[in-house]
């Protein structure tokens, strides 16, 4: 809940200042009014002191389908917004949700409409909500479009959570091997080395080049923790930065058996998007330029860019799309059909069912290959270091011998 200082006249006509924590300015305002203030000015703090902390999400993806859920089937039995907005505010486990909803409340009974309170609120309703909202308040159709956003964002976290499973595996089974390689490197190996060196005896190549990589290891260890600052730090600045994004994800869209995967994925994500806002009535510029935002991938945010500039020159949508190799032939023709019948909706949500039927099965292809992949990589790793200690061992055991 944020905070506001405010400047204002007591009863006596003395001069005040002060701090008033509220939903909105219009509830601080109206509390001040009620005190017997007569204010000067008013204004919402935002230093860091004064900032609401939070980690992650604002709101969890399963707690903000079913408020949409909700929130559409209040109004299909006639409750009003304002009511359906007070109702479900008292009734979410997200704090955050509940602030908002409390904040927009308030909106709506000073007679402004949802969409507009929403955008005051951009951590939590996002682009895409808030223009089909808008569509939803003209069209009178707002608890079709509420329905219609809350299959949306269902699809779009399983298509998410399917990619995260799909990447999971060999990422935790990574990072098992380089801690196993580490502490057999930092613990096991110098000791083995030290018995070695004792017995003064010719060593196999394989334990030379293991106890070489340990020696090695145990001077610049330091190295590993400075790499993984500079990727957390490379990272943010490649996300901030249009150029650098795009040829990550243009690297990212390259790599092997994933590549596929994110190119599935990002098409499913771009198809479902357009399509949920034509069918809402979202003009078709403004629906391109939401769907350029938050689409994700730089590479195909620039081809949607110039999409864009198409339909603004008169020309087809599905020209730029044609001549990059992102977009296969299905999309394209999909696209085509659509403009040319007037149901481009329909056309872009058959191709993102398809889109996101691919993901599913490529997750499954990739966790089955992946597992014994990773699995025999991590026991030739571990081998190799075992290996290099055991062999020196039986040719000193057969010397004592």
């Amino acid at each position: 809940m944020p905070y506001f200082k405010y400047t204002a006249r007591d009863r006596t006509g003395k001069l005040k200042e002060g701090r008033i924590k509220s939903f909105s300015e219009r509830e601080a305002k109206e509390t001040l009014i009620a005190d017997g203030m007569i204010l000067k000015e008013i204004e919402e703090l935002t230093g860091l002191l004064y900032k609401d902390i939070s980690f992650g999400s604002a709101v969890k993806s399963q707690q903000f389908v079913m408020y949409l859920r909700q929130f559409s089937t209040l109004l299909k039995a006639g409750i009003s917004v304002i009511d359906a907005t007070s109702i479900l505010a008292e009734q979410t486990n997200s704090k955050r949700l509940q602030y908002t909803l409390k904040s927009i409340e308030i909106e709506l009974r000073a007679g402004n409409p949802f969409s507009e309170a929403a955008e005051a609120h951009k951590k939590v309703f996002p682009a895409l909500f808030t223009n089909m909202l808008r569509a939803g308040e003209v069209g009178g159709n707002l608890d079709e479009v509420l329905e219609r956003l809350a299959t949306y964002y269902e699809k779009q976290y399983l298509t998410r959570q399917k990619v995260i499973s799909a990447l999971s595996y060999p990422a935790v089974v990574g990072s098992i091997a380089i801690i196993v390689v580490v502490f057999l490197l930092s613990f096991v190996v110098p000791t083995f080395a030290d018995l070695f060196r004792s017995f003064d005896s010719e060593l196999p190549l394989i334990t030379k080049m293991v106890l070489s990589a340990g020696s090695v290891f145990k001077k610049v260890w330091w190295l590993l923790i400075l790499l993984f600052i500079g990727m957390v730090v490379a990272f943010k600045v490649i996300q901030e930065n249009r150029r650098y994004k795009y040829y990550f994800d243009l690297l990212i869209l390259k790599i092997p058996i994933f590549g596929s995967l994110f190119q599935k994925a990002v098409l499913a994500r771009m198809t479902r998007t357009l399509g949920s806002l034509f069918s809402s009535s979202v003009p078709i510029l403004h629906a391109v330029s939401i769907v350029e935002k938050i689409v994700g991938n730089e590479v195909v945010a620039k081809v949607i860019r110039e999409s864009r500039n198409a339909l603004e020159k008169g020309e087809s949508i599905a020209g730029p799309m044609e001549a990059h190799w992102i977009f296969p032939p299905l999309v394209t023709q999909m696209v085509r059909v659509g403009e040319k019948t007037g149901s481009l909706d329909t056309m872009l949500d058959k191709v993102a069912d398809f889109y996101e039927t691919e993901v599913d099965i490529a997750t499954e292809r990739i966790k089955s290959l992946i597992e014994p992949l990773m699995i025999v990589v991590l026991a030739g790793i571990v081998g190799v270091i075992v290996a290099s200690i055991a062999i020196p061992m039986f040719q000193i055991f057969e010397n004592i011998g």
